[in-house]
């Protein structure tokens, strides 16, 4: 796939952050029929008022944390532009930078798995059957996970639990795919490292990591969606950091961790609130 020109395409957490500029990008490039999912619908209508309100971009308010609410954003969409050509998984959430033993089990860690783990799950059901069903254009679905998918990181573990399995979910739904001879949809999974759209505000870069701004991170996972590239890893460091890992022991590696700031980049973490920080809208 070389361009989006003519697409229909669904975008999730698109009232804010990486997930607006994706929807932005969407529409300059001419998709044909836009689906805009987020759960703050006066975020919505400030980006469609801010497109001029065209008739080919639908925003659709769902709480991703709810099935059923899912399955009617589902209908529709469907309702709305048939079949999507491209799927972009790019909700999400982060809670708080406590230990995880200081979390509360409910309102936490059960919402960041239900937002950041089943719901892309639940999402791609929805319409991954109809995409494999339609072989005439090619189809792609983007999973935004995070390089906290490839390491593991103090005051982030259920965050990085999530996006350890959406990645490993992501990957495996990828060679379903081609092993079922469905090389029509190719499945991309981005993980970029801390994002400044806000939601990891406080967050502090590492050695040769630095926090990278959300026109970067759309523009590595566009392109890499738009080829089919399975993993996008960004930037660069990514790819070095999960590679050390693999290679080093582990004793070595958490002592490499704590050198370049690994560790520590979650000490200062704020988000978007002050104390308990939770944001929808992009990772």
């Amino acid at each position: 796939m070389r361009t989006v020109r003519g697409a229909k395409i669904v975008i999730t957490g698109a009232g804010s952050g990486m997930g607006l500029l994706y929807a932005k990008r969407a529409f300059a490039e001419h998709a044909n029929a836009i689906a805009l999912w987020d759960r703050d619908a006066a975020s919505l209508h400030r980006l469609l008022e801010e497109m001029g309100h065209p008739t080919n971009v639908k925003p659709i308010e769902v709480d991703l944390a709810d099935l059923k609410s899912i399955s009617l954003a589902a209908r529709e969409t469907t309702s709305f532009l048939g079949t999507p050509d491209i799927l972009i998984n790019n909700a999400g959430i982060v809670r708080g930078n406590s230990y995880f033993w200081e979390t509360d089990s409910a309102q936490d860690n059960d919402m960041t798995i239900r937002v950041n783990t089943l719901a892309p799950m639940h999402v791609t059901r929805e319409f991954l059957p109809s995409m494999i069903a339609e072989p005439g254009r090619e189809k792609r679905i983007l999973n935004v996970a995070s390089a906290a998918a490839t390491v593991s990181n103090p005051r982030m573990s259920v965050y990085a639990a999530s996006k350890w399995a959406m990645y490993g979910w992501s990957d495996s739904v990828r060679l379903e795919l081609v092993q079922a001879g469905q090389k029509h949809v190719k499945v991309t999974t981005f993980c970029p490292s801390y994002v400044s759209t806000g939601m990891f505000e406080g967050a502090r870069g590492m050695f040769l990591t630095p926090v990278i701004s959300p026109q970067r991170a759309v523009d590595h996972a566009w392109r890499a969606m738009l080829s089919g590239k399975p993993v996008q890893l960004t930037p660069w460091a990514v790819n070095l950091a999960k590679l050390l890992k693999g290679v080093l022991p582990l004793a070595a590696w958490d002592k490499a961790a704590n050198w370049m700031g690994v560790y520590r980049s979650m000490k200062m973490f704020t988000g978007r609130t002050q104390g308990k920080a939770e944001t929808r809208g992009s990772t």
